[in-house]
C-alpha cells in the first residue's frame, strides 16, 4: 500500500505543478495580447508552451487518479471525508478540462478574459489543494 500511496502523491504533486503553471502562462499570454502592438512571436511561443504543458499534464492526471482509485477501492479507504475529497477531485478534473477550453481559445486567438481574471483563476487549485490535504490528513468528519 505504501508504494501505491507514494506513487499517488508523486503524480498528484506533478499534476498540481502543471495546474499551477498553465494559468500563469495564460496570464502572460493575456498580457501580451492586450498590448498596443502585440508581439506575434511571443504569442506563438506561449501557445507552444501551453500546448506542451497541457499535453504533459494529462498522463499525470490519469496516473494520479488511477493510483488514487487503487487506494480507494483496493484498500477500502472510506469515510465522510473521502466523499468530500472526491467532490473536490471532481472540481479539480473540471478545472483541468476548463483549462483545456481556455487553451483552445488562446490557440485560436479568441481569448475573452483579462490577465487579472487569469490571476484569480490561478488561485482555485491552491484552494483545492489546501482543502484536499486537510481532508486527507485531519479527516475532520
Amino acid at each position: 500500500m505504501l508504494w501505491v500511496k507514494s506513487l499517488h502523491i508523486i503524480f498528484v504533486a506533478s499534476w498540481f505543478a502543471g495546474l499551477f503553471y498553465l494559468p500563469r502562462l495564460f496570464v502572460n499570454h493575456a498580457m501580451a495580447a492586450s498590448e498596443q502592438n502585440p508581439n506575434q512571436a511571443v504569442s506563438e511561443r506561449l501557445k507552444l508552451m501551453e500546448r506542451k504543458l497541457y499535453r504533459f499534464m494529462l498522463p499525470l492526471a490519469v496516473l494520479a487518479l488511477g493510483f488514487g482509485l487503487w487506494l480507494w477501492i483496493g484498500y477500502g479507504i472510506s469515510g465522510a471525508w473521502m466523499h468530500a475529497k472526491l467532490t473536490l477531485v471532481a472540481v479539480l478534473i473540471a478545472y483541468h478540462w476548463y483549462c483545456g477550453r481556455l487553451l483552445a481559445d488562446f490557440s485560436q486567438d479568441k481569448n475573452k478574459h483579462s490577465h487579472i481574471w487569469y490571476r484569480w483563476f490561478n488561485e482555485l487549485p491552491v484552494l483545492l489543494l489546501i482543502a484536499i490535504v486537510i481532508l486527507v490528513v485531519v479527516k475532520p468528519f
